[in-house]
């Protein structure tokens, strides 16, 4: 009888004291939580891209490819490119200022940046030798997440010199020395880290003086052809 009124009384000793889980027998039991933290890490590329971000690019191209004005349609005029045809080298050192984080839905999703640019232009075929330009405009990142590759479309204006030959009597050269310039680039930026990245695309460069050397022609330069890059974070990281 006093056994069995035991029984009872050890069974909730038992329970009460029985030996907590070892530190062995508890990382069994966590793997599974650890590994969904980690699939679900932070994009890291919101490292790379966010608001008030600086950075300092170097940016250069050979562009041999003439063509028409691309916005000749506008004006009525036929769309070929002039008999001269020219070469450009374009070297520019920029400040790239990103203005939002990484927003908005599906490919769209990126964010914007501004630049400030000033170039120099070596011109190894035309009736110029050079150009020197300051040129401005924007650029959007397509950011995925986890991308290191990272599409983007840029377009840049300005206004700079070049040595013309209109005025001595080159045919098809440029009118006046003042002009304008507009440039559209697209390519891919590839990122080895938050600090450093390098780009390769595309761009198109177009170099005029909006009709201000009249009665001389205004016939300008279009041209097209590869552009490369290097991107330098500036400051501390975010």
């Amino acid at each position: 009888m006093i056994i069995r009124r035991l029984i009872p009384i050890f069974l909730t000793l038992a329970f009460l004291i029985r030996p907590a889980p070892c530190i062995g027998q508890e990382s069994k039991s966590q793997p599974q939580d650890g590994t969904a933290r980690k699939s679900k890490a932070v994009d890291f590329n919101r490292k790379i891209f966010y608001r008030n971000k600086l950075e300092f690019s170097l940016e250069s191209g050979y562009l041999p490819f003439n063509t028409a004005f691309i916005f000749d349609f506008l004006a009525g005029s036929p769309f070929k490119p002039y008999p001269l045809h020219y070469t450009l080298v374009p070297f520019i050192a920029s400040l790239r200022w990103q203005l939002e984080d990484v927003r908005g839905p599906s490919f769209l999703r990126g964010n914007a940046e501004l630049s400030a640019s000033t170039s120099y232009t070596w011109i190894p075929r035309g009736a110029e030798k050079y150009y020197g330009a300051y040129i401005m405009g924007l650029r959007r990142n397509f950011v995925q997440p986890n991308w290191r590759v990272v599409p983007y479309f840029e377009g840049r204006a300005g206004l700079g010199f070049t040595d013309a030959q209109g005025p001595k009597g080159v045919q098809f050269a440029q009118g006046q020395n003042f002009t304008f310039t507009f440039t559209i680039a697209s390519g891919v930026r590839y990122n080895f880290n938050p600090r450093y990245s390098i780009s390769a695309g595309w761009g198109y460069m177009h170099v005029s003086n909006l009709y201000l050397s009249l009665p001389t022609p205004d016939y300008g330069i279009n041209v097209y052809g590869p552009m490369y890059g290097l991107n330098i974070r500036l400051g501390k990281a975010k």
